[in-house]
């Protein structure tokens, strides 16, 4: 933390002394929720819920954010590791079918210790690493073998909206890295039951005007992974005010645009995959935080 480069950023601050790079947090672990999560994937939240921990911070700021308090390190309370490991333990006794790292990136270093003792008191656990994909390559390296299932974004494959909408024109090519390294970590999904114990699930969030976009990363992903991976094609995109900026998005998906996307994946032949139905882009999906 003396002089950050966990993440493609590079802000080289000093967060051990209370300087801010892009993320917006500090040293230590800031957290605004630390709950039983039954919104993600059926093969992750089951009956009793993901074992969610939203970090906050965030190294991406996308214009779109749905949860922009948090991802700006405006909510959010200070834990010490001893204090998370509290409130893992709480997750398992309230028998969360993993533990789900929200965001992660920018506490990898804090991370590998945690994860360290959580995998020695609960070998059986799934950990769930959830994240945008703005990743390093030798961050995620340094995670492996202590993360059972990768669940990251893949948001955009074209620079220029990866650097309007994300301020990342170097997105694409990084989260494309960061990806294949996490594939080569967990190379087959593998289930008990219909929970998922290992693997990779990619998600996408399908944009309003960019049905095209959303194509060529499902085609991408599909010829590139096959059935290594599930896919999770979301239809929950929310406008709120600060997009106002951005009017091409200003507005919810169209039923009719998330068809055409799901239509395209079962053509290509995408068979291990995820959908969403009805209105999910309403302000109630998204969690309170603290």
């Amino acid at each position: 933390m003396e002089n950050c480069n966990l993440c493609p950023r590079n802000c080289n601050v000093k967060r051990g002394e209370g300087q801010y790079g892009y993320c917006h947090v500090g040293e230590g672990f800031k957290i605004g929720r630390i709950a039983p999560h039954m919104w993600e994937e059926p093969c992750i939240s089951g009956e009793k819920g993901s074992g969610a921990i939203f970090f906050a911070g965030c190294n991406m700021g996308c214009v779109y954010c749905q949860n922009e308090a948090l991802s700006h390190g405006e909510a959010g309370k200070d834990y010490t590791l001893e204090a998370l490991m509290e409130k893992a333990e709480e997750l398992v006794r309230k028998g969360c079918h993993n533990i789900n790292l929200v965001t992660p990136s920018h506490y990898v270093q804090a991370l590998i210790p945690f994860l360290e003792i959580f995998r020695k008191n609960h070998p059986g656990v799934p950990v769930v690493y959830n994240t945008s994909s703005y990743e390093k390559v030798e961050a995620l390296q340094a995670m492996s073998g202590l993360v059972d299932i990768y669940m990251p974004d893949l948001k955009y494959l074209q620079p220029d909206l990866a650097k309007r909408y994300s301020n990342a024109a170097d997105y694409p090519e990084i989260a494309k890295a960061a990806i294949a390294e996490m594939v080569a970590q967990c190379s087959q999904p593998e289930f008990e039951e219909e929970q998922m114990i290992k693997g990779v699930l990619v998600r996408h969030l399908v944009l309003p005007g960019y049905v095209k976009e959303s194509k060529e990363i499902i085609r991408y992903l599909y010829e590139t992974y096959g059935n290594r991976i599930y896919l999770s094609i979301m239809n929950q995109y929310t406008p709120f005010g600060h997009v106002k900026a951005y009017p091409e998005i200003n507005r919810t998906l169209r039923e009719e645009e998330y068809e055409e996307v799901v239509d395209y994946a079962i053509s290509i032949g995408v068979e291990q995959g995820f959908i969403q139905e009805g209105e999910t882009c309403k302000e109630s999906f998204i969690p309170e935080f603290i």
